[in-house]
């Protein structure tokens, strides 16, 4: 039994640290949807024009792409052995 599962961990397919890579692709990506979050209006008769700012438009999807590419590294990583 012991030896079926030191086996089983022996054939993951990814290593400890990439699964710890993967993690932080994954905390860049949301924190790249919390800065998309927020300048809506209270009143719907109102516009706000804070939608469309620097954050929100250019730097957060930025924030999201960089992150995806982090998550690309952190699979084809090869694991130590």
């Amino acid at each position: 039994m012991a030896n079926e599962t030191s086996n089983e961990r022996k054939n993951f397919a990814l290593g400890k640290e990439n699964l710890k890579l993967l993690l932080i692709g994954f905390v860049i990506i949301i924190l790249g949807f919390v800065l998309m979050a927020g300048g809506g209006s209270t009143d719907p008769k109102v516009f706000d024009e804070s939608i469309f700012s620097f954050r929100r438009i250019t730097l957060a999807p930025i924030v999201v792409l960089i992150g995806f590419g982090f998550e690309i590294y952190a699979i084809m990583k090869k694991p130590k052995e």
